[in-house]
Formats: structure tokens, C-alpha cells, sequence
């Protein structure tokens, strides 16, 4: 059966630090994923996988720990292990360049591919100790924040006694990801000593690669690939998302259209008998030589209906956003009540 591996990139957010979050609110943005409406963040994540009897798989990224504390790190591991997801690790590097200690001494970047082979390894063996002494169970797969990773990447990983990675992701070929492999091929394979278990996806148009991403792919998109690597009977289907994804991108109201998506993915595999829902644990190892498995290829009717879609979406959000600003100008001012209330009328 293929394995549809629903995870969710976990992690605290760089820029929102820079800008003078303290660790409560980064907390509560980026893992709770909290808006004036609630939270639809992990918690609401795993609420939606468990009612179709799903497991998901959380890369979380410990860096922060440099920066906030460990503590925090637990208070984003121990809830997910505790309801059987599965955690595995993640990282950022652009966090060492606000770290109280940078345990590579005065070296920087943005992508973990960015930095030497010794370093890499330094960094991943930080990151895994970090995410164990949080209550993870010892992580046997790996993503690169931003997909930023390389072969060296993988040659460090290997020495380090990971069994998979999950970097390749074709959308970023040249901007980040720098893993020589052939986008062309979705299967898992081995490469410099460790499987890579690459992102699905499908072409949107000609030459131009689309990831299984929650906010990068229509219900349609979504089901197509997920048919095509069931029907090709590929080892894995590798959709992702982020811990915040299902909120706006001013992350102050849910995300509609993505938690639709998310609940259309998990009914797709719920009730596809050719697929079963899990994680990294218990994925078996690709045959010596795989068998390649192709992209779908493109459909340009389908590409539009998607466009489309996402275009009307971003056009609910700004009318909402405007509502909401002209209610708070109603009750601040005499004019704005007028105003106001013209414009609510014909809204």
C-alpha cells in the first residue's frame, strides 16, 4: 500500500522575534496557530487527523531553544507524543544569528545546506539531542527549513544514524534545495547513505513544479496526486504543511479555504483502501533498484480552476479585513458611523 505521510513543518517563527515577540506570543502564533476566533494551530491539526483516523507527522525545529530556552521546545514536543503523532526534526539556522551561544562559533546562514560538512553535522546533532531531551523519541528522519539542504546534508545525516530525509522538494530546485537528484522522479530512493523521501507533487504547467502543500494546491490537485502515486504504487505520498498554515498570511483570522483542503486530503486518504496514513517509524526501506515514479503531468484547466479559487479566497479575506476595520471606525466616530454603515449595507 502506498503511505500517505501528512506532515506539518513545526516551528516558531524567525521574523516574528525580529520584530519584538516574546516567546508566549510566538508560541501561541506560530504552534497554536491563535486568532481572535481560536486556535487552528497543532491542537486543531491533530483534532481533524484523529477523526478520520489519521496519524500525522510533526518536523519540529528546536532552534529556538538557542534563543527562548528549551522549555518551549517541550512545551511543543510533549503534546504531540503524547497523542501518538509522530515527531521528527526540523530545522532553521536563521535562529543563529540571534542565539545566546552558536555552537559553530561566528558562522551563520539561512539554510542549513549553507555551512560545511563538520558544521552540519555539529548542527543536526544539536538539534536531535535538543528534540530527545524534550521527550521525542530519537527522530529517524529529517527536512531542511526552507527545503535548504544539499548532499552534504545527507552525508551528515547518514553518519549521524538517520534513516531518511525528506529536503527534496521540486519547486525549490535552485532556489535552496541543492540535493542532486532528478525532480522528474518522485520515488523514494537511496542517495549518499540515506533515503530520500521526496515531496509529491504535480507539473501546473509546463515546466513548473507544484508541492503537495495545503496552501499551494486545490482539493482537485491534491487528489490527483495522491491517485497518482497510489495508482503507480509508489512507497510513499508526501503532503506537507506548516503549524500556522491553516491561519490567513496576517495570521489574524482561520484560513478557510486551506482548512477545507486539509479536510478533503484527510477524507481522500481515509477513504482510499489502496492507502494507509503513517509516518517515518515503520516506512520500509525502497528496493535496490525503485522503479521511477513520474510527476502527473500538467492540466491547464485545472491550473486556472485553482488560480481562480485562491484568487476569490484572497479577495474574502481583504473584504473581511476592510468589514472588520470600517465596524471599529463606526464606533469610534460620528462620520464613521455613516460611512460605516453605507458601506455594510452594500458589503
Amino acid at each position: 500500500m502506498t503511505r500517505a505521510i501528512i506532515s506539518f513543518d513545526t516551528e516558531l517563527s524567525a521574523g516574528l522575534y525580529q520584530r519584538g515577540a516574546d516567546a508566549r506570543a510566538n508560541f501561541e502564533s506560530s504552534i497554536l496557530g491563535r486568532c481572535r476566533d481560536g486556535d487552528y494551530g497543532v491542537h486543531f491539526q491533530m483534532d481533524m487527523l484523529e477523526r478520520h483516523g489519521l496519524t500525522g507527522v510533526y518536523f519540529v525545529d528546536p532552534m529556538p531553544a538557542l534563543v527562548y530556552g528549551p522549555e518551549i521546545i517541550d512545551r511543543i514536543v510533549q503534546p504531540i507524543v503524547a497523542r501518538g503523532h509522530e515527531v521528527q526534526l526540523h530545522i532553521h539556522t536563521e535562529w543563529l544569528e540571534f542565539a545566546r551561544f552558536n555552537p559553530i562559533g561566528r558562522l551563520t546562514g539561512r539554510n542549513i545546506g549553507d555551512f560545511p560538512l563538520g558544521a552540519q553535522k555539529k548542527l543536526i546533532g544539536l538539534a536531535r539531542d535538543i528534540l530527545v531531551g524534550a521527550g521525542a523519541p530519537k527522530p529517524t528522519a529529517f527536512r531542511a527549513g526552507n527545503f535548504g539542504a544539499n548532499d552534504d546534508t545527507l552525508r551528515a545525516l547518514a553518519s549521524l544514524g538517520f534513516r531518511f530525509d525528506s529536503s527534496f522538494n521540486g519547486a525549490y530546485r535552485d532556489h535552496g534545495c541543492a540535493i542532486s537528484l532528478d525532480p522528474g522522479n518522485l520515488a523514494v530512493r537511496a542517495h549518499e547513505g540515506i533515503c530520500e523521501v521526496p515531496v509529491s507533487g504535480l507539473m501546473d504547467r509546463v515546466g513548473r513544479f507544484r508541492p503537495a502543500q495545503l496552501c499551494a494546491m486545490s482539493e482537485e490537485e491534491m487528489r490527483d496526486a495522491l491517485e497518482h502515486s497510489a495508482a503507480s504504487g509508489a512507497i510513499q505520498f508526501s503532503a506537507f504543511s506548516h503549524s500556522f498554515e491553516l491561519l490567513s498570511r496576517d495570521r489574524a483570522v482561520p484560513n478557510g479555504l486551506a482548512i477545507a483542503r486539509m479536510e478533503a486530503l484527510c477524507h481522500a486518504v481515509a477513504e482510499d483502501k489502496r492507502v494507509t496514513s503513517g509516518g517515518f517509524a515503520t516506512l520500509p526501506a525502497p528496493p535496490a533498484r525503485p522503479r521511477p515514479i513520474g510527476v502527473p503531468a500538467a492540466k491547464p484547466l485545472r491550473t486556472l480552476r485553482r488560480i481562480i479559487e485562491q484568487g476569490v479566497g484572497h479577495v474574502v479575506h481583504e473584504v473581511r479585513y476592510v468589514r472588520d476595520l470600517i465596524a471599529v471606525t463606526v464606533n469610534s466616530s460620528r462620520w464613521g458611523k455613516v460611512l460605516g454603515g453605507v458601506f455594510l449595507a452594500v458589503a
